[in-house]
């Protein structure tokens, strides 16, 4: 029987990790270090897009508000035993009483929506502002909607009575209008047929709007493989109908 001497015994329990251990010890800490980032950068792009989804969204919402807002009102006028629709007068491509007109340039189109308010009627403009109460005569606005390209960034303008513009949402690179008519003789209210700019013979016939815009789409070539993909995806479409609230027999 072989004894080991105490010394022996000590320098066995010592013995510390072999070379082939430790590398592999480091090899499954790399491998652990790399799900975990991959991890973190998957999740890093969920979020970003997400972001960018959202910021689309409020977009979206916020330019079709405004143009909701404005061309649904379009051929207003005050008091109805006090004024008449000759209350918006003939000026330029307007014919009086006329509240709607539009265009097509360059392959983007241009919607312009305009109506009378009474001092103080809290009616907005595509600015935000009203007739104020204190104006003490009725005043008439025009809303001109269209695309234009300022500092390299295509947006969505406003353009009111008096020249000035107002961007109303950057990434929109076109607009298009289509408008609804009724060719019916009986029926007047009710829209069988969309029609271009140039198609209306009658604006007063128009009883609603219906608005195409153009977005660039923010998470295009934000995740793998996207720019391989049809060009198609770099742009999203979004549309509404909007009344004209004088020609659909709703109350204005």
């Amino acid at each position: 029987m072989t004894y080991l001497s105490s010394h022996q015994r000590v320098i066995q329990r010592q013995r510390g990790f072999t070379m082939v251990e430790l590398m592999v010890a480091l090899l499954i800490g790399l491998f652990l270090m790399g799900g975990l980032m991959t991890l973190l950068q998957n999740n890093r792009k969920a979020f970003s897009s997400q972001s960018l989804l959202g910021q689309l969204q409020d977009s979206e919402r916020l330019a079709m508000t405004m143009m909701s807002g404005v061309i649904q009102q379009s051929g207003y006028f005050p008091d109805p035993t006090l004024n008449s629709p000759a209350t918006l007068p003939a000026v330029g491509t307007f014919a009086a009483g006329q509240g709607l007109t539009g265009s097509t340039t360059a392959g983007s189109d241009t919607i312009i929506a305009r109506y009378a308010t009474a001092p103080g009627d809290g009616i907005l403009n595509c600015s935000g502002t009203s007739n104020p109460a204190t104006s003490g005569a009725n005043a008439t606005y025009s809303n001109a909607f269209s695309i234009a390209v300022n500092g390299g960034v295509s947006q969505l303008v406003c353009t009111d009575q008096s020249g000035n513009v107002y961007p109303l949402v950057n990434g929109v690179t076109k607009l298009q209008v289509l408008y609804g008519v009724s060719t019916s003789a009986t029926n007047t209210t009710n829209v069988d047929t969309y029609m271009t700019a140039a198609q209306v013979t009658n604006w007063n016939n128009v009883i609603s709007a219906k608005i195409t815009l153009t977005f660039v789409n923010p998470m295009y070539g934000n995740l793998p493989g996207q720019t391989t993909l049809a060009s198609t995806l770099a742009t999203i479409d979004f549309t509404r109908i909007i009344p004209v609230m004088s020609n659909t027999g709703i109350a204005t």
